[in-house]
């Protein structure tokens, strides 16, 4: 199974307001980067649409360790979606999950790979989150895709 690293980070000018997600994918020597836009978002749909567009890129099942500043992406696959699932995508306190149309994406795609979750500070000293979040920014002030 080929080994992929990748990096997600979203961005979102106003919250809600114009976003942008991005995503390198490392296969080895091979690096493509991933960007597109939403005219109307928030910062925790970009971050998401990053993880699933990086994760739907791969045509075939891989072993991919993502790598991500979102701690809501993060704890949200390992620590509240089976929950959410169980409970017919409702939180403990009953309510409808926010996001749920693409945390059902997210979930779709994670049932194709085999996937490990690695959280860094965002605006630090990792350069691939730095320039994720370069090209996310970018998409999200011009409203571009890759």
């Amino acid at each position: 199974m080929k080994k992929v690293q990748a990096i997600t980070d979203g961005s979102c000018l106003g919250n809600p307001g114009r976003g942008g997600w991005a995503c390198i994918l490392r296969y080895g020597s091979h690096e493509r980067e991933l960007y597109g836009s939403e005219p109307h978002t928030t910062n925790n749909r970009m971050e998401l649409t990053a993880a699933i567009k990086a994760l739907a890129a791969l045509r075939e099942e891989c072993e991919v360790e993502i790598i991500t500043d979102s701690q809501y992406v993060k704890n949200g696959v390992q620590s509240w979606m089976a929950n959410w699932k169980r409970n017919g995508w409702k939180t403990a306190e009953k309510k409808p999950v926010l996001n749920q149309d693409l945390w059902q994406q997210l979930d779709a795609e994670l049932a194709r790979h085999k996937t490990k979750w690695l959280w860094t500070k965002g605006h630090a000293d990792h350069a691939d989150n730095n320039r994720c979040d370069e090209l996310a920014r970018m998409a999200a002030e011009s409203q571009s895709h890759s």
